[in-house]
């Protein structure tokens, strides 16, 4: 409202707001706001019973902390802990319904000894309190804090303890402060829903409703500490059946072969983990899951199959908890390429040493085995040397075992062709050469595979020389001999010199016979 005296149309504006809040007031039913006030008195009953029931309990502890300090001691000082916070929030809700009764001139009658119920049907105390437009008050965001600072204490009590995670989830399902959608789709703070606009006595009755759910914590947590809850932690209910496979991939048609177990999901947080000895990094993106489960990383081995070992670690009892871990799995080859291949072109060479790639897919190489007639394993993994004998074809026959011990055959037909033809070269260059007489007497005379997929090395043994007007002269090695150097002075410029009939060898196989290499022609420039 603005500041100033109200003029006489603004009093008769406020004079109905007050009439429309009296008559909003008289449409509480006084059975309602009785009722609030039953449930009151028995949550209170309820949280006297609970705080000597939870007294008796934390004593208990003791006495076996006493008696028994390497199982109980660690849990009975938690329990006193949670005792220390627990109160301290109690308490602080106390002063809350203290307030509202302050506020609201409420007291208690001295015959009944009860609240008066039926005239608790303020709605503005707390809405003043704690609610400003669409925001919390200072008071209010206070209320808030006091509420998460207690649900943090708890939390940071009971830390990652493996043995504790399920009642740190139904300790938040009970302190869960989320928004709540209303009956029209909108969404509130959880404060605004809960309270905004109630009667005080409603308001009054869910604080001593939450005062039961810190003495129902207490409860639950002391149960716990004392082994209270091995029946729910063994009731299959709470288990999931797991499949477990003997091996991670199968070949198609092969046997399926595994395991059906039941197990539970932990939604645990591990304090370490490895695998093969390496340290996994916890601290990265999703590296634990919604269920628990934690990502591994590494890098996986050749094709064929493998263990996998581990190590998770929690904590328990304050203690180190490592849980070892195992299982196996297969890498098959990459699919990066295609195989491809000419039907016509399977071709190898005779007199040369031809270099295979022999695989099968998804099964490692020792467990794979070439045979055919002058095949050999080479240098790495699938390498093998195929040095074809007599014939026009070789057959290889491929053999794999997989993992349950059965066998794979297959096997590819090679046709066998000879080296092709050399072509001669006199002084590097092939058919007809043009060069001075000096360069023929000092050339040399060689021979190659043009369009051959091998670099074999190949020497001249010998050769025939012709000079026009001068008889032929055989001349062994690659070079001119001195006969051939004295036919060749005769020779006079523009004369064509023929060298022809060369024979040649494969210098590291001198056994193979190698086709006659073609001739060559040098014409003389001077």
């Amino acid at each position: 409202m603005a500041g100033g005296k109200p003029n006489a149309r603004q009093k008769m504006i406020n004079l109905m707001y007050l009439v429309f809040i009296a008559m909003m007031a008289m449409n509480m039913s006084k059975e309602v706001l009785s009722a609030f006030g039953l449930m009151d008195i028995k949550f209170e009953n309820n949280n006297e019973a609970a705080t000597e029931n939870n007294a008796g309990m934390l004593a208990n502890l003791e006495t076996k902390a006493a008696e028994k300090p390497e199982e109980f001691k660690l849990a009975a000082e938690k329990a006193n802990q949670i005792t220390l916070v627990s109160q301290d929030f109690y308490n602080y809700i106390e002063s809350l319904k203290s307030f509202l009764l302050k506020e609201g001139k409420y007291e208690v009658d001295p015959d009944t000894g009860k609240l008066p119920f039926e005239a608790m049907d303020k709605t503005d105390i707390l809405d003043e309190a704690w609610f400003t437009g669409d925001r919390l008050t200072k008071e209010g965001d206070k209320v808030m804090a006091r509420i998460e600072k207690y649900k943090s204490d708890i939390k940071e009590i009971l830390g990652n303890d493996v043995k504790y995670q399920s009642a740190i989830e139904d300790f938040e399902d009970r302190f869960d402060t989320t928004p709540v959608e209303n009956n029209d789709g909108k969404k509130l703070q959880w404060l605004d829903y809960h309270y905004q606009g109630f009667p005080a006595i409603a308001s009054y009755t869910k604080l001593t409703a939450m005062q039961n759910d810190v003495k129902l914590t207490e409860t639950n947590m002391f149960n716990l500490f004392l082994g209270n809850t091995l029946d729910e932690a063994v009731s299959l209910k709470n288990y999931t059946a797991i499949v477990i496979p003997d091996k991670n991939a199968f070949f198609a048609g092969e046997k399926f072969t595994g395991r059906v177990v039941l197990g539970k999901y932990a939604n645990v947080t591990p304090t370490a983990l490895s695998v093969e000895g390496n340290s996994i990094d916890l601290s990265r993106e999703e590296a634990i899951d919604s269920t628990g489960a934690a990502r591994i990383e590494f890098v996986v081995g050749n094709v064929g199959e493998h263990d996998v070992n581990g190590q998770f670690t929690f904590k328990e009892d304050g203690k180190d908890l490592p849980i070892d871990f195992n299982g196996r799995y297969v890498v098959v080859p990459r699919p990066n390429s295609a195989t491809i291949s000419a039907d016509k072109m399977n071709v190898v060479y005779r007199g040369v040493t031809n270099p295979m790639t022999i695989s099968f897919a998804g099964v490692p190489d020792n467990k794979v085995n070439a045979s055919a007639a002058g095949l050999r394993r080479g240098n790495g993994t699938g390498k093998y040397l195929m040095n074809p004998g007599s014939g026009r074809e070789v057959t290889i026959n491929v053999t794999a075992t997989l993992d349950d011990g059965s066998a794979v055959r297959d096997s590819k037909t090679f046709r066998i062709k000879n080296i092709p033809k050399p072509t001669g070269t006199f002084s590097g260059q092939d058919g007809t050469v043009k060069l001075p007489r000096n360069s023929v007497e000092i050339g040399r005379l060689g021979a190659k595979l043009e369009d051959f997929d091998f670099d074999l090395p190949i020497e001249v043994t010998e050769f025939k020389m012709k000079v026009p007007g001068q008889p032929t002269v055989r001349v062994s090695g690659t070079r001119l001999n001195a006969q051939a150097k004295n036919a060749l002075r005769s020779a006079r410029r523009g004369d064509g010199i023929q060298f022809f009939d060369i024979k040649a060898k494969i210098t590291n196989n001198s056994s193979y016979k190698l086709p006659t290499v073609s001739p060559v022609f040098v014409e003389l420039s001077n």
